[in-house]
Protein backbone atom coordinates (compact mmCIF):
# COMPACT_ATOMS: atom_id res chain seq x y z
CA UNK A 1 0.00 0.00 0.00
CA UNK A 2 1.00 3.57 -0.67
CA UNK A 3 -0.33 5.79 1.83
CA UNK A 4 0.11 9.94 1.90
CA UNK A 5 0.13 12.06 4.97
CA UNK A 6 -0.53 15.25 4.15
CA UNK A 7 -1.03 18.57 5.84
CA UNK A 8 -4.76 20.23 5.51
CA UNK A 9 -3.93 23.40 6.71
CA UNK A 10 -1.49 26.34 7.24
CA UNK A 11 1.35 23.54 8.34
CA UNK A 12 2.31 22.52 12.00
CA UNK A 13 -1.08 20.45 11.78
CA UNK A 14 0.85 17.21 13.44
CA UNK A 15 1.86 15.35 10.72
CA UNK A 16 5.08 14.04 12.65
CA UNK A 17 2.76 12.58 14.73
CA UNK A 18 0.86 10.51 12.34
CA UNK A 19 3.94 9.76 10.41
CA UNK A 20 5.94 8.24 13.52
CA UNK A 21 2.39 6.55 14.29
CA UNK A 22 1.89 4.95 10.91
CA UNK A 23 5.77 4.24 10.41
CA UNK A 24 5.74 1.40 13.10
CA UNK A 25 4.33 -0.83 10.25
CA UNK A 26 5.94 0.93 7.23
CA UNK A 27 8.88 -0.96 5.19
CA UNK A 28 9.63 2.69 3.76
CA UNK A 29 8.90 6.34 4.56
CA UNK A 30 9.44 8.82 1.68
CA UNK A 31 9.74 12.41 2.63
CA UNK A 32 9.41 14.43 -1.17
CA UNK A 33 8.99 17.81 -1.02
CA UNK A 34 10.47 21.23 1.06
CA UNK A 35 13.60 21.22 3.57
CA UNK A 36 14.93 22.65 6.90
CA UNK A 37 12.15 25.03 6.79
CA UNK A 38 9.65 23.49 8.63
CA UNK A 39 9.77 20.98 11.70
CA UNK A 40 7.87 17.54 12.52
CA UNK A 41 7.88 17.42 16.76
CA UNK A 42 7.75 13.56 17.80
CA UNK A 43 7.36 12.12 20.97
CA UNK A 44 7.81 8.29 21.86
CA UNK A 45 9.12 6.20 24.02
CA UNK A 46 12.52 7.86 22.32
CA UNK A 47 12.03 11.09 23.68
CA UNK A 48 11.08 14.37 22.14
CA UNK A 49 12.39 15.34 19.11
CA UNK A 50 12.41 18.41 16.60
CA UNK A 51 13.50 16.69 12.66
CA UNK A 52 13.37 19.09 9.80
CA UNK A 53 14.86 16.83 7.70
CA UNK A 54 15.37 13.06 8.66
CA UNK A 55 11.55 11.36 7.74
CA UNK A 56 10.27 10.06 10.93
CA UNK A 57 10.18 6.58 10.14
CA UNK A 58 13.65 7.03 11.31
CA UNK A 59 12.02 5.65 15.11
CA UNK A 60 11.72 1.83 13.41
CA UNK A 61 14.65 0.36 12.68
CA UNK A 62 13.43 -1.81 10.33
CA UNK A 63 12.01 1.44 7.72
CA UNK A 64 13.98 2.73 4.97
CA UNK A 65 13.83 6.42 5.43
CA UNK A 66 14.51 8.05 1.92
CA UNK A 67 15.10 11.89 0.93
CA UNK A 68 13.08 11.82 -2.44
CA UNK A 69 14.63 13.94 -5.94
CA UNK A 70 11.57 17.15 -4.48
CA UNK A 71 13.79 17.82 -1.52
CA UNK A 72 16.44 19.99 -0.66
CA UNK A 73 19.11 19.39 1.63
CA UNK A 74 21.22 21.33 4.01
CA UNK A 75 23.78 19.07 4.30
CA UNK A 76 25.49 20.96 7.38
CA UNK A 77 21.83 20.96 9.35
CA UNK A 78 21.20 17.05 8.40
CA UNK A 79 24.54 16.35 10.11
CA UNK A 80 23.55 17.72 12.80
CA UNK A 81 20.17 16.35 13.03
CA UNK A 82 21.65 12.92 12.63
CA UNK A 83 23.98 13.39 15.23
CA UNK A 84 21.09 14.49 17.60
CA UNK A 85 19.55 10.71 17.20
CA UNK A 86 22.56 9.07 17.36
CA UNK A 87 23.32 10.30 20.63
CA UNK A 88 19.54 9.28 21.24
CA UNK A 89 20.98 5.92 20.40
CA UNK A 90 18.72 5.72 17.58
CA UNK A 91 20.20 4.05 14.44
CA UNK A 92 20.33 6.27 11.48
CA UNK A 93 21.71 3.67 8.99
CA UNK A 94 18.34 3.61 7.38
CA UNK A 95 18.45 6.66 5.65
CA UNK A 96 19.15 6.96 1.76
CA UNK A 97 19.30 10.32 0.40
CA UNK A 98 18.08 10.73 -3.71
CA UNK A 99 21.06 11.92 -5.29
CA UNK A 100 18.82 13.96 -7.56
CA UNK A 101 17.80 16.08 -4.40
CA UNK A 102 19.17 19.71 -4.79
CA UNK A 103 21.67 20.92 -2.10
CA UNK A 104 20.86 24.03 0.19
CA UNK A 105 24.39 25.72 -0.37
CA UNK A 106 25.37 28.36 1.97
CA UNK A 107 25.22 30.89 -0.73
CA UNK A 108 20.85 30.18 -0.77
CA UNK A 109 21.24 31.12 3.35
CA UNK A 110 22.76 34.13 2.65
CA UNK A 111 20.67 35.00 -0.17
CA UNK A 112 17.28 34.43 1.67
CA UNK A 113 18.39 36.80 4.44
CA UNK A 114 19.75 39.73 1.69
CA UNK A 115 15.96 38.95 -0.21
CA UNK A 116 13.92 38.95 3.21
CA UNK A 117 16.26 42.18 4.36
CA UNK A 118 15.35 44.16 0.89
CA UNK A 119 11.72 42.70 0.90
CA UNK A 120 9.04 45.94 2.01
CA UNK A 121 6.43 43.74 3.15
CA UNK A 122 8.24 40.66 4.49
CA UNK A 123 6.78 36.92 3.43
CA UNK A 124 8.16 35.26 6.73
CA UNK A 125 10.91 33.21 5.49
CA UNK A 126 12.60 31.23 7.71
CA UNK A 127 15.32 32.04 6.57
CA UNK A 128 17.00 28.47 5.56
CA UNK A 129 18.31 29.08 2.35
CA UNK A 130 15.35 27.14 1.14
CA UNK A 131 13.43 29.50 -1.35
CA UNK A 132 16.73 30.33 -3.24
CA UNK A 133 17.70 26.66 -3.64
CA UNK A 134 14.16 26.09 -5.64
CA UNK A 135 14.95 29.37 -7.61
CA UNK A 136 18.22 27.94 -8.70
CA UNK A 137 16.68 24.33 -9.36
CA UNK A 138 14.07 26.08 -11.61
CA UNK A 139 16.27 28.43 -13.02
CA UNK A 140 18.82 25.44 -13.78
CA UNK A 141 21.41 26.61 -11.68
CA UNK A 142 20.98 24.54 -8.88
CA UNK A 143 23.75 21.67 -7.52
CA UNK A 144 22.26 18.14 -7.08
CA UNK A 145 23.56 15.83 -3.72
CA UNK A 146 25.20 12.93 -6.38
CA UNK A 147 27.27 15.90 -7.32
CA UNK A 148 29.02 16.03 -3.24
CA UNK A 149 30.54 12.13 -4.91
CA UNK A 150 32.44 14.22 -7.41
CA UNK A 151 35.17 16.22 -5.57
CA UNK A 152 36.88 17.78 -8.34
CA UNK A 153 33.79 18.79 -10.24
CA UNK A 154 32.23 19.89 -7.46
CA UNK A 155 34.69 22.07 -6.50
CA UNK A 156 34.62 23.66 -10.04
CA UNK A 157 30.78 24.05 -10.19
CA UNK A 158 30.75 25.47 -6.27
CA UNK A 159 33.35 28.22 -7.70
CA UNK A 160 31.38 28.96 -10.49
CA UNK A 161 27.87 28.95 -8.53
CA UNK A 162 29.74 31.15 -6.00
CA UNK A 163 31.35 33.79 -8.20
CA UNK A 164 28.29 34.01 -10.76
CA UNK A 165 26.06 34.50 -7.50
CA UNK A 166 27.58 37.47 -6.06
CA UNK A 167 27.83 39.25 -9.84
CA UNK A 168 24.04 38.78 -10.16
CA UNK A 169 23.12 39.47 -6.73
CA UNK A 170 26.22 42.89 -5.94
CA UNK A 171 23.82 43.65 -3.11
CA UNK A 172 24.72 40.07 -1.61
CA UNK A 173 28.25 40.69 -0.69
CA UNK A 174 27.51 42.09 2.73
CA UNK A 175 25.67 38.81 3.88
CA UNK A 176 27.94 36.45 1.91
CA UNK A 177 30.83 34.32 3.68
CA UNK A 178 34.05 33.55 1.95
CA UNK A 179 33.87 30.33 -0.59
CA UNK A 180 36.80 28.69 1.59
CA UNK A 181 34.61 28.77 4.84
CA UNK A 182 31.90 26.95 2.35
CA UNK A 183 33.81 24.48 0.44
CA UNK A 184 35.26 23.27 4.61
CA UNK A 185 31.06 23.54 5.68
CA UNK A 186 30.53 21.43 2.83
CA UNK A 187 33.29 19.03 2.73
CA UNK A 188 32.84 18.34 6.26
CA UNK A 189 29.52 17.29 5.60
CA UNK A 190 29.88 15.24 2.52
CA UNK A 191 32.22 12.66 5.09
CA UNK A 192 28.70 12.25 6.64
CA UNK A 193 26.53 12.05 4.01
CA UNK A 194 28.49 10.56 0.96
CA UNK A 195 27.65 6.88 1.95
CA UNK A 196 23.60 7.68 2.45
CA UNK A 197 23.57 9.40 -1.04
CA UNK A 198 22.46 6.85 -3.84
CA UNK A 199 20.03 6.44 -6.93
CA UNK A 200 16.41 6.03 -4.94
CA UNK A 201 14.82 4.84 -7.57
CA UNK A 202 15.12 1.12 -7.77
CA UNK A 203 14.81 0.74 -4.15
CA UNK A 204 11.23 2.98 -4.03
CA UNK A 205 10.22 1.11 -7.88
CA UNK A 206 11.04 -2.61 -5.39
CA UNK A 207 8.59 -1.55 -2.88
CA UNK A 208 6.11 -0.46 -4.76
CA UNK A 209 5.87 -3.10 -7.39
CA UNK A 210 6.44 -5.87 -4.17
CA UNK A 211 2.81 -5.02 -2.14
CA UNK A 212 5.53 -2.91 0.64
CA UNK A 213 3.84 -0.36 2.84
CA UNK A 214 5.52 2.83 1.27
CA UNK A 215 4.35 5.82 3.91
CA UNK A 216 4.99 9.36 1.99
CA UNK A 217 5.56 12.45 4.41
CA UNK A 218 4.39 15.76 3.30
CA UNK A 219 5.63 19.12 4.98
CA UNK A 220 3.80 22.26 5.41
CA UNK A 221 0.33 22.30 4.16
CA UNK A 222 -2.28 22.87 1.49
CA UNK A 223 -2.25 26.78 2.54
CA UNK A 224 1.61 26.70 1.79
CA UNK A 225 1.72 24.97 -1.52
CA UNK A 226 3.39 27.54 -4.05
CA UNK A 227 0.46 27.16 -6.56
CA UNK A 228 -2.41 26.56 -4.43
CA UNK A 229 -1.83 28.27 -0.95
CA UNK A 230 -2.18 32.01 -0.04
CA UNK A 231 0.73 33.31 -2.67
CA UNK A 232 2.97 34.38 -2.14
CA UNK A 233 3.05 33.79 1.37
CA UNK A 234 3.86 30.12 0.53
CA UNK A 235 6.50 27.49 0.80
CA UNK A 236 8.65 26.99 -2.63
CA UNK A 237 7.48 23.40 -3.51
CA UNK A 238 3.98 21.69 -3.70
CA UNK A 239 3.36 20.26 -0.42
CA UNK A 240 -0.05 18.97 -1.89
CA UNK A 241 -0.65 15.31 -3.17
CA UNK A 242 0.39 15.86 -6.71
CA UNK A 243 3.90 16.71 -5.53
CA UNK A 244 4.48 13.22 -4.46
CA UNK A 245 5.17 11.58 -7.88
CA UNK A 246 7.17 14.43 -8.71
CA UNK A 247 9.06 14.64 -5.22
CA UNK A 248 9.30 10.89 -4.46
CA UNK A 249 9.23 8.99 -7.78
CA UNK A 250 6.09 7.31 -7.45
CA UNK A 251 3.21 7.19 -10.12
CA UNK A 252 0.23 8.58 -9.33
CA UNK A 253 -1.56 5.47 -10.01
CA UNK A 254 0.01 4.20 -7.06
CA UNK A 255 -0.93 5.91 -4.43
CA UNK A 256 -3.79 3.93 -2.47
CA UNK A 257 -4.43 6.37 0.45
CA UNK A 258 -4.36 10.34 1.53
CA UNK A 259 -4.96 10.49 5.50
CA UNK A 260 -5.10 14.88 5.53
CA UNK A 261 -3.69 16.25 8.92
CA UNK A 262 -5.65 19.21 10.35
CA UNK A 263 -5.65 20.45 13.89
CA UNK A 264 -9.16 20.79 15.76
CA UNK A 265 -8.37 24.66 15.30
CA UNK A 266 -6.42 26.17 13.53
CA UNK A 267 -2.88 27.85 13.68
CA UNK A 268 -0.30 29.86 11.24
CA UNK A 269 3.09 31.21 11.48
CA UNK A 270 4.68 33.69 9.22
CA UNK A 271 3.41 36.53 7.23
CA UNK A 272 0.36 36.09 5.10
CA UNK A 273 -3.95 36.58 5.49
CA UNK A 274 -5.03 34.21 8.40
CA UNK A 275 -8.99 34.59 8.15
CA UNK A 276 -10.00 33.12 11.79
CA UNK A 277 -7.06 33.76 13.95
CA UNK A 278 -7.96 35.48 17.13
CA UNK A 279 -5.92 38.10 18.75
CA UNK A 280 -8.06 37.52 22.10
CA UNK A 281 -8.10 35.34 25.53
CA UNK A 282 -8.93 32.25 23.48
CA UNK A 283 -6.54 32.56 21.07
CA UNK A 284 -4.15 32.96 23.78
CA UNK A 285 -5.68 30.26 26.39
CA UNK A 286 -4.92 27.63 22.99
CA UNK A 287 -1.57 29.17 22.19
CA UNK A 288 -0.12 28.52 25.75
CA UNK A 289 -2.14 25.23 25.81
CA UNK A 290 -1.26 24.17 22.79
CA UNK A 291 2.24 25.00 22.69
CA UNK A 292 1.81 26.60 19.66
CA UNK A 293 5.85 26.99 19.17
CA UNK A 294 7.51 26.78 16.00
CA UNK A 295 9.75 23.84 15.87
CA UNK A 296 12.24 25.15 13.82
CA UNK A 297 12.17 28.82 14.31
CA UNK A 298 10.33 28.97 17.88
CA UNK A 299 8.16 31.87 16.41
CA UNK A 300 4.98 32.00 18.02
CA UNK A 301 1.80 30.92 16.29
CA UNK A 302 -1.30 32.20 15.68
CA UNK A 303 -4.52 30.62 17.16
CA UNK A 304 -7.84 30.57 15.50
CA UNK A 305 -11.32 28.57 15.09
CA UNK A 306 -11.24 25.34 13.02
CA UNK A 307 -11.53 26.70 8.78
CA UNK A 308 -13.87 24.41 7.27
CA UNK A 309 -13.28 26.44 3.82
CA UNK A 310 -9.99 25.42 3.90
CA UNK A 311 -10.75 21.68 4.83
CA UNK A 312 -12.94 21.38 2.08
CA UNK A 313 -10.08 22.91 -0.15
CA UNK A 314 -7.71 20.42 0.73
CA UNK A 315 -10.47 17.94 0.39
CA UNK A 316 -10.91 18.41 -3.09
CA UNK A 317 -7.31 19.56 -4.39
CA UNK A 318 -5.34 16.63 -2.23
CA UNK A 319 -8.17 13.69 -2.40
CA UNK A 320 -8.38 12.60 1.09
CA UNK A 321 -9.35 9.48 2.09
CA UNK A 322 -9.75 10.36 5.50
CA UNK A 323 -8.98 12.71 8.29
CA UNK A 324 -7.04 12.84 11.27
CA UNK A 325 -8.04 15.45 13.96
CA UNK A 326 -5.12 16.34 16.03
CA UNK A 327 -4.92 18.17 19.40
CA UNK A 328 -8.95 18.08 20.34
CA UNK A 329 -7.74 17.87 24.01
CA UNK A 330 -6.74 21.74 23.71
CA UNK A 331 -10.44 22.40 22.99
CA UNK A 332 -11.14 21.64 26.59
CA UNK A 333 -11.86 24.60 29.00
CA UNK A 334 -13.63 26.67 26.94
CA UNK A 335 -17.45 27.27 27.07
CA UNK A 336 -18.27 27.26 23.62
CA UNK A 337 -16.14 26.25 20.35
CA UNK A 338 -16.66 27.66 17.09
CA UNK A 339 -16.31 26.95 13.08
CA UNK A 340 -15.83 28.83 9.85
CA UNK A 341 -18.01 27.85 7.62
CA UNK A 342 -17.65 30.01 4.62
CA UNK A 343 -16.06 33.36 3.86
CA UNK A 344 -18.10 37.11 3.40
CA UNK A 345 -16.61 38.53 0.80
CA UNK A 346 -18.04 42.47 -1.19
CA UNK A 347 -21.38 40.90 0.02
CA UNK A 348 -20.29 37.36 -1.42
CA UNK A 349 -20.56 33.95 0.25
CA UNK A 350 -17.44 31.61 -0.80
CA UNK A 351 -17.35 28.45 1.04
CA UNK A 352 -13.32 27.72 -0.62
CA UNK A 353 -10.34 30.03 0.09
CA UNK A 354 -9.44 32.94 -2.24
CA UNK A 355 -6.49 34.87 -3.44
CA UNK A 356 -4.20 36.07 -0.66
CA UNK A 357 -5.16 39.95 -1.31
CA UNK A 358 -8.81 38.66 -0.98
CA UNK A 359 -8.08 36.34 1.88
CA UNK A 360 -6.73 39.46 4.02
CA UNK A 361 -10.73 41.15 3.58
CA UNK A 362 -12.77 38.03 4.29
CA UNK A 363 -15.28 37.73 7.33
CA UNK A 364 -15.76 34.12 8.36
CA UNK A 365 -19.33 32.98 9.09
CA UNK A 366 -19.05 30.96 11.87
CA UNK A 367 -21.36 27.86 13.29
CA UNK A 368 -21.22 27.52 17.60
CA UNK A 369 -21.35 24.89 19.34
CA UNK A 370 -20.89 23.91 22.95
CA UNK A 371 -17.73 23.37 24.56
CA UNK A 372 -16.59 21.17 27.56
CA UNK A 373 -14.87 20.83 30.77
CA UNK A 374 -13.06 17.68 30.79
CA UNK A 375 -9.91 16.29 30.01
CA UNK A 376 -9.46 14.13 27.03
CA UNK A 377 -5.65 13.15 27.40
CA UNK A 378 -6.64 9.76 28.77
CA UNK A 379 -9.66 8.91 26.20
CA UNK A 380 -8.79 5.88 23.74
CA UNK A 381 -12.15 5.33 22.18
CA UNK A 382 -14.07 7.66 21.03
CA UNK A 383 -17.24 6.80 23.29
CA UNK A 384 -14.88 7.86 26.19
CA UNK A 385 -15.13 11.70 24.89
CA UNK A 386 -17.51 13.38 26.12
CA UNK A 387 -21.27 14.09 24.44
CA UNK A 388 -20.03 17.81 23.25
CA UNK A 389 -16.84 16.74 21.98
CA UNK A 390 -18.07 13.68 19.65
CA UNK A 391 -20.81 16.11 18.45
CA UNK A 392 -17.82 18.77 16.93
CA UNK A 393 -16.08 16.30 15.55
CA UNK A 394 -19.16 14.79 13.87
CA UNK A 395 -19.50 17.76 12.75
CA UNK A 396 -16.24 18.55 11.37
CA UNK A 397 -16.53 15.44 9.72
CA UNK A 398 -20.13 16.63 8.13
CA UNK A 399 -18.41 19.97 6.68
CA UNK A 400 -15.52 18.48 5.65
CA UNK A 401 -16.92 15.95 3.51
CA UNK A 402 -14.37 13.46 4.78
CA UNK A 403 -14.30 10.22 7.51
CA UNK A 404 -12.40 11.35 10.74
CA UNK A 405 -10.65 8.18 11.07
CA UNK A 406 -8.34 9.03 13.62
CA UNK A 407 -8.13 11.56 16.77
CA UNK A 408 -5.52 12.80 18.61
CA UNK A 409 -5.66 14.14 22.27
CA UNK A 410 -2.20 14.35 23.31
CA UNK A 411 1.80 14.58 21.98
CA UNK A 412 2.12 10.77 22.55
CA UNK A 413 1.75 7.74 20.20
CA UNK A 414 -0.56 6.44 22.69
CA UNK A 415 -2.62 9.29 22.68
CA UNK A 416 -4.59 8.39 19.29
CA UNK A 417 -7.92 6.66 18.62
CA UNK A 418 -8.83 5.09 15.73
CA UNK A 419 -12.34 5.79 14.77
CA UNK A 420 -14.04 2.72 13.06
CA UNK A 421 -14.29 2.35 9.09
Amino acid sequence: MVHAVVGAQFGDEGKGKMVDYFAVKADMVIRYQGGSNAGHTIVNEHGKFALHLVPSGIFNPSTLCVLGAGVVVNPGRLVKELETLRAANISTDGLVISERAHIVLPLHIWQDQYEEHMRSRKVGTTLQGVGPTYQDKAGRFGMQMGELLDVERFRERLQNAYHTKLQRIPGLAQFAGSFDEMWEELMTAREVLAPHITDTVPLVQEAVRTGRDVLLEGQLGIMRDVDWGVYPYVTSSNPIAGGISAGAGIPPTALTRITGITKAYTTAVGEGPFPTGLDDEVGAYLQEKGQEFGATTGRTRLCGWLDIPTLRYGAWINGYTELALMKLDVLSGLSEVKLATAYELDGQTYDLPRLAHEMERVEPTYETLPGWQEDLSGCRHFDDLPAAAQAFVRRVEALAGVPIRYISVGPDRQQTMVMEA
